[in-house]
């Protein structure tokens, strides 16, 4: 029996494959350098994604780039969010379970904490919308020119707006009496 061709043009497979190459893409485009080594689980991650949403299925036309971009954005920012959230137990021993217990926050610590969070939202808004913007991607952690790519920015702007911003946020929280 012969099999059928599978790799012609306009078969699942080239389809898949096809949608895979766009995952790929838009999965290292926003994937920080910190996390590039796990780009083909992300990648893996985004196509189950896909195929429970139903997307995959036989017969169906595959869906726009822009949700691809998406899919593989969302991906990225759970598994982020999920590196984040995530306790990290030292292997040689130390820092066990009772130590981390006795190091968790007081009352006191939690109060001032919640305090200066609340000076940075304060201040943050003071400043204005590109400089609140770009100080905000910083804080999240992407780097200049990240900020620049996001914003649709020349480097030497993002550059500029972030540091500028951030000097501004410095002032305005040690105005307020808070140690940045």
């Amino acid at each position: 029996m012969a099999r059928a061709d599978t790799t012609a043009p306009g078969a699942p497979d080239d389809a898949h494959r096809r949608l895979r190459q766009a995952l790929v893409a838009a999965v290292r485009a926003s994937c920080p350098p910190w996390l590039a080594a796990q780009a083909e689980d992300l990648v893996q991650e985004a196509m189950l994604k896909l195929w429970r949403g139903g997307h995959l299925d036989e017969g169906k036309s595959p869906p726009p780039s822009s949700y691809v971009w998406r899919v593989a954005h969302s991906v990225l920012v759970d598994e982020i969010r999920r590196r984040r959230r995530r306790s990290e137990v030292p292997l040689d021993g130390e820092g066990s379970v009772m130590d981390r217990e006795s190091e968790a926050p007081g009352p006191e610590r939690i109060r001032a904490a919640r305090a200066a969070a609340r000076a940075v939202r304060e201040c943050l808004r003071d400043l204005g919308d590109d400089a609140r913007r770009a100080v905000g991607l910083r804080i999240l952690g992407h780097r200049v020119r990240e900020i620049a790519r996001l914003l649709g920015w020349n480097d030497k702007k993002a550059e500029n707006t972030v540091y500028r911003g951030l000097a501004a946020l410095r002032r305005c929280l040690n105005r307020k009496g808070v140690e940045p």
